[in-house]
């Protein structure tokens, strides 16, 4: 657990692997955080109907157990290599805090995190639409990019890559596409009386 200080204020954060208690909260911080059309953004149309990928999506807890900041990868395949093969990545998003903890750093610790744990289960690149200011300072940029591209309208400049192995990227192109394992719909019947 990781204290942050800000106006004398402490507030103790652990970062965690997230859990189905956190879902709810999830997305109320997210509608709260990125509004309702977040929904219809490029990046969604990979996600959607998708799992996270396996043990990429992160949490950001308080001391009282309160949910303050979510980041999740999914699995997707960037384009293909020259090899003609689908080159497999990790697109990342969405990565929010709530506004209670914004500019303490538990973004950035979030980010550290999924970078972190990205490598550490071997995957060879992390793909994302943002702010590129805000995502260069982990070692995001452009360049691995440029022959790629999102299922939908997205500013170039804002289409980033960290590549985890050196060159993962390099030859990668094509639009992304998702790979993860789908979200299996519960369907409940009701016996007739």
């Amino acid at each position: 657990m990781t204290v942050f200080v800000a106006d004398n204020c402490a507030i103790a954060v652990e970062i965690t692997v997230e859990s189905a208690a956190h879902v709810a909260a999830r997305e109320a911080l997210l509608d709260r955080q990125m509004g309702p059309k977040r929904r219809l953004k490029s990046s969604e149309k990979l996600r959607r109907g998708r799992l996270p990928a396996d043990g990429l999506a992160l949490s950001a807890v308080d001391g009282e157990g309160n949910l303050v900041g979510t980041v999740r990868l999914w699995n997707v395949a960037a384009g293909v290599g020259a090899d003609g093969k689908a080159v497999a990545a990790v697109l990342l998003g969405p990565l929010a805090v709530d506004a209670s903890v914004e500019g303490l750093g538990v973004g950035s610790r979030l980010m550290r995190a999924a970078i972190a744990r990205a490598r550490e289960l071997g995957h060879g690149a992390i793909l994302l639409v943002g702010d590129a200011p805000y995502y260069e300072r982990f070692g995001f940029s452009s360049g691995p990019t440029g022959a790629l591209a999102m299922p939908g309208p997205v500013e170039r400049s804002r289409f980033l890559a960290l590549e985890l192995v050196d060159d993962y990227l390099a030859g990668a192109a094509g639009v992304l596409t998702a790979t993860g394992r789908r979200v299996l719909e519960r369907r409940v019947f009701h016996r007739a009386a």
